[in-house]
Parts: structure tokens; sequence; C-alpha cells
């Protein structure tokens, strides 16, 4: 599965990725590969990682037809949603990608999640890690809790296993509200 998380600066794009790549490699036993591209602006230019998780050996590093997108801002939703592969998963933060050019997309509003029920909007790409998990099934919620308590410093993994709960609360209950399709 080749999984591109993308955004701005800032928005922990490049934790996001480290964390599921190490949620699905030592925690799954999967084999993975993490890379990541960030623009020359410390916050707020183009930010990406990309994932890329096999049963087998992986033979080249990088996305080229993501079977997931995760965007947490509109340029990044504009410049990536055109690689998705046919049948692909696309998520967006809805608050912050308001214009969709397609109406498969998961929208859920993370960095609003993040704010009122996780304790801050930097907490934003650990709820959408959340979300990413229930509906994709690339790894199990407690893998990704695995690995948040083993990556974030000591005094934030308390908050960022909140937050990441609440993105997993977010789309259950996303999938419980979205009519069946006949």
């Amino acid at each position: 599965m080749e999984i591109r998380l993308a955004g701005s600066g800032g928005q922990g794009i490049i934790l996001a990725g480290v964390i599921l790549a190490e949620a699905a490699g030592r925690q799954e036993g999967k084999y993975v590969c993490q890379t990541q591209s960030y623009g020359p602006e410390a916050r707020g230019g183009a930010s990406k990682s990309e994932v890329v998780i096999s049963d087998a050996e992986i033979d080249y590093p990088k996305a080229l037809k993501p079977t997931v997108l995760l965007c947490l801002s509109q340029k990044a939703c504009d410049t990536y949603i055109f690689d998705v592969r046919p049948g692909g998963v696309i998520i967006v933060d809805s608050g912050l990608v308001p214009q969709l050019p397609t109406s498969k997309v998961i929208g859920l509003p993370f960095t609003k999640i993040a704010r009122e029920q996780a304790g801050g909007e930097m907490l934003a790409n650990i709820v959408a890690l959340g979300a990413l998990a229930v509906f994709t099934g690339v790894v199990s919620v407690k893998s990704l809790e695995a690995a948040i308590a083993a990556r974030v410093p000591k005094g934030m993994a308390a908050a960022n296993l909140k937050a990441l709960r609440a993105g997993v609360a977010a789309a259950k209950a996303y999938l419980k509200q979205k009519p069946k399709a006949s």
C-alpha cells in the first residue's frame, strides 16, 4: 500500500509519516519505507511524507500512485489528488480543504476535532492518523498507540493518544452516518 500524507510545514506531516511507518514496521512486522519532503520554509511551505507498506520486500521507496492520500491543506489536495490510483482513498481535513475536485473524498474536520477534543490544533495530524487507520485498516489503532508512545516526548504522549482516539471516534461516527450503497 502506498500512502501519501501532505499538507503545510508545521502541521506534523513528517511526524505522522514516521509514526505510521513505525506502527506498520515495528509493531506489525511489515516491510516499510518512509520518505519525506518539505519546502524551504520552516512553517507554511509544502510538506509531504510517503509511506510504502508491504508484506514483501519493497523495490521502490516512493509512492508513485498512492492507494491513500491524506491532505491537511488545500494546496496539498490540489497538487496530489490526481496522483491517487483509481479506487484509492482520499481523506481531507474538511475545515482546511473546502474545494474538492471530486465527490469521492472523505472529509472530517481534523483541526477542529484536535482543538475541541484533544487540546490543540497541533494534534490534527494525530487525529487524522486515527481516522486513516479506521478508513483503510492499513494498521491497527493498537499499533499506532504503541508507535506514538515510543516516538513522541513523554510529556506529550497522553495528549497524542487522546488525539488518536478522537480521530478513531470521528471516523467510526462518519461510517455509521454514511448511507449504504445499494
